[in-house]
């Protein structure tokens, strides 16, 4: 098979065991085997966040992540309109 070609997986997903989490802070470490996201939550008006999910991976699927997520945001720049805080 090609490696440039990307075999298509059909994902399910469950959204009461498989909720969206949000977050506003993020800390990341790495080595030379991989590295880990730890996504936080900030815990109200408190100088504290609370990590909500952990995420490790290697360092080819995170330069393979880097490189996707750019793409994602520059072809959906300025397509997403938020509502103004009053």
């Amino acid at each position: 098979m090609d490696k440039n070609k990307q075999q298509e997986i059909s994902v399910d997903i469950n959204p009461e065991t498989t909720p969206i989490m949000y977050t506003d802070s993020i800390s990341m470490t790495a080595n030379q085997d991989g590295l880990v996201l730890d996504v936080m939550q900030r815990v109200g008006n408190t100088n504290k966040a609370r990590v909500v999910s952990r995420i490790g991976m290697s360092r080819e699927h995170a330069g393979k992540f880097a490189t996707e997520l750019s793409k994602l945001l520059a072809i959906t720049e300025g397509q997403v309109e938020t509502k103004e805080k009053n």
